[in-house]
């Protein structure tokens, strides 16, 4: 009897555990607050149309079809947000996150989200969060990161955040993934508490940062720590040795005579200097021979007049003065006078030459065409100029005005331009650019026109001249943009003459510049670098219908299109004729004539991004295999998947 009492309870106790696992798995796997939470997050989100699947239809994760951007774990629970390039705006609802107890990794990257931090930190089991590329602004409160023991990767580059790097950041132990770079943090790098051997990613570059770089940073590349022009230390150059309290001392009686004794003797230099430096420039440019090189020294012994002009005058009579909107490049006017000059070119706004001062060699850009606007109004252009940071924009150093001439400073970038790169004859065996550098610099464009458009919401065109000569290209042929945001400078009548904004098909049709012209812009220098081929028209003012190399491409693609049109530079090109073809289809899809029609530049940036060096798709696995395949190979357009309109 017993015994069949044990059996039938055995029996009754296996069955109850069944069931309530079978319940518990169910509760778990439909749990419906994650439903409501995650719908409730979404409604602060603006132009969430990517999100258009998340409704109480399905379920949040259901194995096979999970609402956009979620990442589910076996058990269908939410432990992963990525909205990454999703077009989103409005507000990240961090309060309505807070139930989705799973929830590990957080990426809105690629996005429109502005104003201060998010309070992420309220997600205290984070391991991972990514808000790169937003208009994410201000300085981060020093205790945010307190509590936050589980994170490893912090992605806030491409941002606007200023302020110092919170200590509590640096106290972390598990971060090995961090990116900050062009932001515009600044004071000295906090030192990190984790091992120095963990760090995968540590990049702080293009900020403004100061001071000796930390013992447990001192092994990281040193491309981490670029555009901080005051942080010094391994693996950057030494930082100069603190004086003893007496050296010190004498130091500053020497410099004290030494001044009294460089006063005296200025009294009577300063009589000769003018004619001095007039006979310098002279020489330094005697050697250039043909008209445009006269011009520009004639231009150059003009402006050093002015230069001494204003400078004994203390810098009045509607200018005169040198204004850094860098702090930490600093030199004398007089300095820049004095150094050896070597002319760079003239161009459609006037001369450059490049100066060697102590400091470093500079180029100084003279512009005649700007006396139409006001004193004020340049000095707040220029100031908003110099608070840019990013590594594909030239950072302006200093600027003069005069009301008949303006000068801005740029540091000298020794690799040339990328139009001098593409065009100008190379010595035999010299190799051109191949596709991955091409490629490289591309991507490196997009990105630094992706910031303008995102710092310069206001500006209709926010570069207005972007061209190949306007791409400069540093020892790694990473891309440096120049010239950019001047439209609201240049006298109206002249920058219709020359700059390319005014070139495009909108113009031509209706005079006026869209919010897509720059995009047009980068269409046209996309197909500069495919096909090799310089857009003649650049080089006629006054404007026109559309680019001459924009309608051959286009032509050629209605009629038969081969992989003749590319560059033969990149004949030898293994794997990435896919790639290729859709960089071609980006860039005309830009060109398109028909504004309504032309991509929006945070897809064309979206696009270019998600391009590869080699080929992935099986569509062109057929000829990849041999390097010469696609300059034989007759596409068609249903290749390229997209209409050519003219």
């Amino acid at each position: 009897m017993m015994a069949h009492i044990h059996k039938a309870y055995d029996h009754h106790h296996w069955l109850f555990m069944l069931i309530f696992l079978v319940l518990s798995y169910v509760a778990s796997s439909s749990d419906p607050t994650e439903a409501a939470t995650l719908l409730k997050f979404k409604s602060s989100l603006l132009n969430a149309t990517a999100l258009d699947n998340w409704t109480n239809a399905t379920p949040p994760c259901n194995g096979t079809d999970n609402w956009a951007g979620l990442y589910c774990d076996h058990d269908d629970n939410v432990f992963g947000l990525n909205l990454s390039k999703m077009g989103l705006r409005g507000i990240i609802d961090i309060d309505a996150l807070l139930n989705l107890s799973g929830l590990k990794t957080v990426s809105v990257m690629n996005n429109s989200f502005d104003g201060p931090i998010p309070s992420v930190n309220k997600l205290s089991s984070l391991v991972s969060f990514y808000l790169s590329y937003n208009n994410f602004s201000g300085e981060i409160p020093e205790d945010f990161f307190v509590g936050m023991n589980s994170l490893k990767k912090i992605y806030l580059d491409g941002n606007e955040f200023t302020g110092k790097i919170p200590k509590s950041l640096a106290a972390l132990t598990k971060i090995v993934e961090l990116d900050i770079r062009g932001n515009q943090f600044s004071g000295k790098l906090p030192k990190f508490s984790q091992n120095p051997k963990a760090w995968k990613t540590m990049n702080v570059s293009y900020n403004r940062l100061e001071g000796r770089i930390p013992a447990s940073l001192r092994n990281s590349d040193p491309s981490a720590f670029l555009g901080n022009l005051d942080l010094c230390g391994k693996p950057l150059a030494a930082c100069k040795s603190s004086k003893k309290k007496l050296l010190l001392i004498i130091a500053v009686t020497v410099i004290s005579v030494a001044v009294i004794l460089f006063i005296a003797a200025c009294l009577e230099r300063r009589r000769s200097a003018q004619s001095k430096q007039v006979t310098r420039v002279q020489d330094k440019l005697g050697a250039h021979h043909d008209t445009g090189a006269m011009e520009v020294q004639l231009a150059a012994e003009e402006e050093n007049n002015n230069f001494h002009n204003n400078a004994e005058r203390g810098g009045g009579g509607g200018g005169g003065e040198l204004y850094f909107v860098q702090q930490d490049r600093n030199f004398e006017l007089e300095e820049l006078l004095r150094a050896p000059a070597e002319v760079l070119g003239s161009g459609s706004f006037g001369s450059s030459y490049k100066a060697g001062i102590l400091s470093g060699s500079v180029v100084v850009k003279k512009f005649r065409q700007m006396n139409q606007v006001r004193k004020d109004e340049f000095y707040d252009h220029m100031r908003r100029l110099g608070r840019l940071s990013h590594p594909n924009l030239l950072p302006l150093i200093a600027f003069y005005y005069r009301k008949e001439e303006k000068l801005l400073v740029h540091a000298f970038v020794a690799n040339g331009s990328l139009a001098s790169h593409l065009h100008v004859k190379r010595e035999p065996g010299q190799p051109g650019l191949d596709w991955a550098t091409r490629l490289m610099i591309i991507k490196g464009v997009a990105r630094g026109l992706a910031y303008l458009y995102r710092e310069f919401p206001g500006l209709t065109v926010p570069h207005g001249h972007l061209k190949s000569s306007n791409v400069l290209l540093d020892n790694n042929f990473n891309p440096l943009l120049a010239e950019y945001a001047l439209i609201p400078l240049i006298n109206r009548d002249h920058a219709q003459k020359f700059m390319v904004a005014f070139k495009s098909p909108e113009f031509y049709h209706t005079e006026r510049t869209l919010k897509k012209t720059d995009v047009w812009s980068l269409g046209i220098l996309i197909l500069e670098m495919l096909t090799g081929k310089f857009p003649a028209n650049y080089l006629q003012p006054g404007k026109r219908a559309n680019a001459d190399l924009a309608a051959w491409v286009n032509s050629v693609v209605r009629e038969e299109w081969t992989g003749e049109v590319f560059d033969k530079d990149m004949k030898g090109t293994k794997n990435g004729e896919g790639e290729m073809l859709k960089l071609l289809k980006i860039g005309m899809c830009c060109c398109e004539s028909n504004v309504e029609g032309r991509w929006d530049w945070r897809e064309v940036v979206d696009k270019i991004e998600q391009l590869k060096e080699r080929d992935t798709d099986e569509d062109y696995s057929s000829y990849a295999s041999d390097g010469d395949a696609y300059s034989s190979r007759v596409i068609s357009e249903d290749d390229l998947s997209f209409s050519v309109t003219a």
